[in-house]
């Protein structure tokens, strides 16, 4: 890691990010992303400079939390979370006093280690669990430690500019015009990536429903699908609809989009954004027994399925996840996406097409799952595919389209 070039900070931001620690490591179902959100709602009075040193250290602290506990010499317990940032204080050189909450800590095992610089195993080095390490290289070979690198570093803050209401270029001058720097982004004809993090969700761009937050490679998606005005259109695994409201933009508002999940509270959230983004094609479905989706049966022009999966390939945006996860997880949600594909698909029309993704970079979750799927559907064929890796500059996809013949 390079020198880091926070300044000193407060005390009462040390232990902001303690309490913030504590709560995603070992409380459960506690997740990194909400529970800085929280912190930072609770401090409002933290400048924006606090803010970015709070979450920054925050973050990097969960990131590489296998290689901090090498350097302490112990694993990470609810009674050593001082001890923790204090070694990732010290490893990444940023300036600290000597609060009284490190009082009694010893440092010199931490000196000693960074002082050899080797690291013993592959996993350390790349701050993942063992299990993940060996899953990544037998999955994805000598490459698997190029990927790792690139999840390790800190994701950019992309948007997708709303074409129902106006362009990236048009949306990178209104944020100029409050103070955020931004560009678009080279091959995403719809993104706009910002020069530096800012609370975005503040403006007035954001209000009036210009942009929504979405990754470059998530918004390769809905273009993927290659859907037209007045098509009927199932997004069968919505959630809270990131990529149901590009699919409204592309159809420029025209046609139908049936917005499927298993969760109602994600159906709502997508219904408020929908409102907020001037999307009105959109009909949410709750998935509460099986009758809804065989009512879809041989419905749709076209179907897309963002499959439930690892998220190994958004490792930038939520590290906390390579700590929630294991290997029976992997197992599990293998079968679950194996069922999905084959429940899902009867609600393409014949000639219709469906788009299959995931934001996972392991083979086993998707092309391998689309061979499988294909062998036992005749009635369909790959017509694309495209894996999109980390080291290629944002997060980690893949997207198969699939035609059922006539």
């Amino acid at each position: 890691m390079q020198k880091s070039e926070i300044q000193l900070i407060h005390r009462n931001l040390l232990i902001g990010i303690h309490d913030a620690l504590q709560e995603t490591f070992f409380e459960r179902n506690k997740y990194a992303d909400k529970v800085i959100e929280r912190l930072l709602k609770a401090h409002r009075k933290w400048g924006s400079q606090d803010r970015q040193v709070v979450s920054e250290i925050f973050y990097n602290i969960i990131r590489w939390k296998k290689r901090l506990e090498y350097y302490m010499g112990e694993g990470v317990k609810p009674g050593n979370i001082y001890k923790l940032i204090l070694t990732y204080l010290i490893w990444s050189q940023t300036p600290y006093k000597k609060f009284e909450e490190f009082n009694g800590i010893k440092t010199a095992d931490v000196l000693t280690k960074l002082k050899k610089g080797k690291l013993p195993t592959k996993a350390i080095q790349h701050s993942v669990p063992e299990w993940l390490a060996e899953t990544l290289e037998k999955e994805l070979g000598p490459k698997w430690e190029k990927e790792m690198d690139a999840l390790n570093e800190q994701a950019p803050t992309v948007l997708r500019a709303n074409s129902l209401k106006t362009t990236a270029r048009e949306l990178v001058a209104d944020l100029r015009d409050e103070g955020v720097e931004a560009f678009t982004v080279a091959d995403h004809k719809d993104a706009v990536q910002l020069e530096e993090k800012k609370n975005v969700f503040l403006t007035t761009a954001f209000k009036d429903g210009l942009f929504e937050v979405q990754d470059a490679s998530s918004q390769m998606i809905a273009e993927f699908l290659n859907v037209k005005e007045g098509q009927r259109v199932v997004d069968a695994c919505a959630g809270a609809g990131g990529k149901t409201l590009h699919l409204a933009a592309e159809m420029n508002n025209k046609g139908q989009i049936i917005a499927l999940d298993i969760y109602e509270w994600k159906l709502a959230e997508l219904k408020r954004r929908a409102r907020r983004a001037g999307a009105h094609n959109i009909e949410t479905r709750l998935i509460d027994d099986n009758k809804v989706i065989k009512r879809l049966h041989n419905s749709a022009d076209r179907l897309l399925i963002d499959a439930p999966c690892s998220g190994l390939g958004v490792l930038k945006r939520n590290p906390d996840s390579k700590w929630k996860i294991d290997q029976e997880f992997i197992d599990r949600i293998k079968k679950e996406q194996q069922q999905i594909l084959s429940d899902y698909s009867a609600m393409l029309k014949k000639g219709g097409q469906m788009v299959y993704a995931t934001c996972s970079i392991l083979p086993s979750e998707n092309n391998e799952q689309v061979e499988e799927f294909l062998k036992m559907h005749a009635d369909f064929e790959l017509i694309a595919e495209q894996h999109i890796m980390p080291s290629q500059g944002y997060d980690g996809f893949y997207m198969a389209l699939i035609k059922r013949n006539a």
